[in-house]
């Protein structure tokens, strides 16, 4: 079995984490930075004491509200983690954030954005979630078409200021679902064909939300079999950033897929 680096956490572990996290919403936090480089951010003397009005997840963020304005902006990149636990778990090593409530404590582990601001200017740049209920695909669609006709749509789904909280696992899945190549140029995929991968990332990631282990169809599995046709899966890197593509090349057709 090939290793892999760590997913990057998408939209989906986000919005679970702010569900987790709703357990100390209403109450007054004691706010501990105990990594360094947390610490020099000062965000223990501005919050400790205040309280967290709301959690809110935004694609692939994490917005903490608190009293009087202030907005805790989280993101995970590679490399983050939240967790909830009870009041007084014993903590191995150096957490970036305490979050310390009655019963219970969140935890951030290897942080690396965390800002303190006032309002949404940290994610004001975004395109609508795909994650909200509904979704607005009619906007999503209409950011992809502002992209250049000849972007391949598996990179553009990536561009989280056309449509917020996908990542390369439910780009995969969405494509695959839809039955559409990532390598296609969007200026080819018709807007049904845009509204069906969006419908399925939304369908997907919602049922992860919910607790339903993801089965994957095509992430990952490079040489094994379609699950539909049997055809083995291909991989290769995709865009500026050459995160790995995987598509069915029977049933995803089309697009100027690379060279065997």
């Amino acid at each position: 079995m090939p290793k892999y680096a760590r997913d990057m956490p998408e939209g989906d572990a986000l919005l679970r984490a702010a569900k987790r996290l709703q357990v100390l919403v209403g109450q007054r936090l004691e706010v501990e930075t105990p990594h360094p480089r947390a610490a020099i951010k000062h965000i223990a003397d501005r919050l400790d004491g205040l309280t967290l009005d709301a959690v809110d997840a935004v694609g692939k963020n994490l917005l903490l509200r608190f009293e009087g304005g202030l907005v805790l902006h989280s993101h995970l990149r590679m490399t983050g983690r939240w967790r909830v636990e009870p009041r007084g778990t014993r903590l191995t090593g150096r957490p970036w954030l305490i979050l310390r409530g009655d019963t219970h404590e969140g935890v951030l582990w290897n942080g690396p954005v965390l800002e303190l601001r006032r309002g949404d200017t940290a994610v004001s740049h975004l395109g609508p979630d795909i994650l909200a209920e509904p979704p607005d695909l009619d906007t999503m669609v209409e950011r992809l078409r502002a992209q250049p006709p000849e972007r391949e749509v598996g990179d553009a789904l990536l561009d989280q200021r056309a449509v917020a909280g996908i990542g390369n696992l439910w780009k995969a899945e969405a494509l695959w679902d839809a039955r559409v190549s990532p390598w296609r140029p969007l200026g080819e995929v018709a807007d049904v064909e845009l509204r069906d991968v969006l419908d399925a990332a939304h369908r997907l990631m919602s049922a992860s939300v919910e607790g339903t282990r993801p089965l994957r169809r095509a992430y990952r599995r490079a040489g094994r079999p379609c699950p539909r046709c049997g055809t083995p899966v291909r991989s290769y890197p995709q865009g500026g950033d050459a995160r790995t593509a995987y598509w069915c090349p029977n049933c995803q057709r089309g697009g100027h897929e690379p060279a065997a």
